[in-house]
């Protein structure tokens, strides 16, 4: 008999040593969690979670590192743990889920799982679209086939993405060779940080934007003004070789602006409504550049991102920050603006019905500043994983936009395509 207490008091030691130290482990991930070292994070808690170690805590976090990540499969896979626990999770993983399950061509699940979501949360913007459009598989399938489409040229292995069209030259963020600093990543998506490139447009050949714009962090997203002596962008919170960070030590993105004077970019500042505290990113400006558009989860933000824009003054200055409001703006993500002198703004999301992902929508300005006649552009531009950045020149149409689909060179491939017909008004399709 002792010897089987012996035995059983082992048994128990044991089993409580490995569950200390699962938990450590998984104590340690969350840290990392916590500070959107997600790649660190997902390598720990997949160790544990392939003990067979199961933790609702675990599943949620382990889907959110991949699902914020925009890889839909791992989402998926962690998702659906967690859902086989049973237990009770909030809505918004409902959706999560479900378009991690679009991502992976289980359409008949995610739809399944929208309808429990749109039962769960009504008030939810994202499901109000939903159920007002449950046949948005019908719009999609008639916005498509109206694009040639082929890939831009200028790709690399890496992440490429972002452009603007200025002066016949392409602009561009890249991942590629980035000089001195070609080793660093960004712990959020284990991808080394992105610098400005240039191009001749229908040209392969690529080189370094060379300028102070470019620095050891993340620069994106330029927007040139026409007499191209202006350009925002997007970068991390850093200037003066000085690194900003918010009140939970994270830096954050910002949008900047720098001035062309004798042939150098200077005053290279950020933009007065950026903060520390809160992201601002992916500048677009009007036609008549009065007015600059841009994507951020400024408090106020309905969602994880929303579209913003903000008048810019004739001596220079900024106006006030004004969301484009829930016609718009949803609980997912809104960002990547672009706006024509058509009155058209086209934009990327995950809030509207769209193929999983973030999907690219077009929609009309109309004078009182609210957006309407939303429209998925169709599965030739969209696809089950992310689609974004698209600019289009209204006359010639032909534009660019990115992607992580299937079938690039790299995490993420600037496409090239030519508009051949123009979409066809909701009226008529529900006419």
């Amino acid at each position: 008999m002792k010897n089987f207490i012996l035995l059983c008091l082992t048994i128990v030691n044991v089993f409580s040593f490995d569950s200390y130290a699962q938990q450590s482990k998984i104590n340690a991930a969350d840290k990392k969690y916590d500070s959107y070292a997600y790649i660190d994070a997902i390598k720990t808690y997949e160790k544990v979670a392939n003990k067979g170690y199961k933790s609702e805590d675990m599943f949620k976090k382990l889907g959110n590192a991949y699902y914020f990540n925009s890889d839909f499969a791992g989402a998926a896979k962690w998702y659906g743990e967690l859902f086989a626990m049973n237990t009770v999770v909030e809505p918004e993983y409902y959706y999560r889920y479900a378009q991690s399950l679009k991502s992976t061509g289980d359409i008949a699940k995610a739809n399944q799982l929208l309808d429990e979501f749109n039962s769960k949360n009504k008030t939810d913007n994202r499901a109000k679209l939903y159920e007002g459009d449950k046949n948005y598989l019908d719009q999609i399938k008639a916005n498509s086939g109206r694009y040639n489409i082929e890939n831009a040229g200028i790709n690399s292995k890496y992440s490429d993405y972002g452009t603007f069209i200025h002066d016949n030259k392409i602009y561009f963020a890249s991942a590629r060779d980035t000089g001195n600093f070609s080793q660093r990543k960004h712990k959020w998506t284990g991808e080394y940080f992105t610098n400005l490139y240039i191009a001749d447009v229908d040209s392969t050949k690529v080189k370094k934007f060379k300028t102070d714009i470019n620095t050891k962090f993340h620069e994106a997203s330029p927007a040139f003004t026409k007499d191209g002596k202006t350009v925002y962008f997007t970068r991390n919170n850093y200037v003066d070789g000085k690194k900003g960070k918010d009140e939970e030590k994270v830096t954050l993105i910002k949008i900047y602006k720098a001035t062309l004077e004798n042939g150098k970019w200077t005053k290279i500042t950020p933009l007065p409504f950026s903060s520390d505290n809160y992201s601002t990113a992916h500048p677009a400006l009007s036609p008549d550049e009065k007015t600059l558009y841009f994507a951020s989860d400024m408090p106020g933000t309905l969602g994880q991102s929303d579209l913003y824009k903000i008048s810019i003054n004739e001596n220079g200055g900024f106006g006030t920050p004004e969301n484009l409001g829930k016609s718009i703006n949803t609980e997912g993500k809104e960002t990547f603006p672009y706006v024509t002198d058509e009155n058209e703004i086209y934009f990327a999301s995950d809030g509207h019905p769209g193929l999983g992902g973030l999907d690219v929508f077009v929609g009309k300005i109309e004078k009182d500043g609210t957006i309407s006649d939303i429209q998925n552009l169709g599965a030739d531009v969209n696809s089950p994983k992310d689609d974004f950045a698209y600019v289009i020149d209204p006359v010639s149409r032909k534009g660019y936009f990115s992607s992580n689909k299937d079938g690039g060179q790299g995490s993420d491939d600037i496409y090239k395509f030519v508009e051949n017909r123009a979409l066809r008004c909701i009226q008529e399709l529900s006419g």
